[in-house]
């Protein structure tokens, strides 16, 4: 597996910006690789996060999504990860703030908008 995540704060690889986007790099971030599929206008495409902070997630995939898209994506948190008997799921939808390239995959950077909490 690629590490996009290591990629993430390197000069030159990132476009967009924006004051959301300052503030989802303040929040502490989890290194956790998850998963997940990741919706947007008309287009489902599989993913994988690198890490997880309280605004946002940074996914490894295959596919660009241009900064400013708007995205869905649901999360599931293994419970021994949260503490629980079962596992928690979190319905997200958020946008893309940041995209960039790296050994022939994209690192997309979303900020989250709107979560849920589900119990699994």
């Amino acid at each position: 597996m690629r590490d996009v995540a290591a990629e993430a704060g390197k000069d030159g690889l990132s476009q967009g910006s924006g004051e959301h986007y300052e503030d989802m790099q303040s929040a502490p971030r989890f290194p956790l690789q998850l998963p997940v599929s990741v919706k947007t206008q008309g287009s489902d495409y599989a993913a994988e996060t690198q890490n997880i902070s309280a605004n946002g997630v940074l996914f490894a995939m295959d596919n660009d999504v241009p900064v400013g898209s708007p995205v869905d994506f649901t999360i599931l948190l293994p419970g021994g990860v949260m503490g629980s008997a079962t596992d928690v799921q979190i319905d997200c939808r958020g946008r893309v703030v940041r995209s960039f390239e790296h050994l022939g995959r994209r690192g997309v950077g979303v900020v989250i908008d709107e979560y849920h909490f589900e119990r699994s």
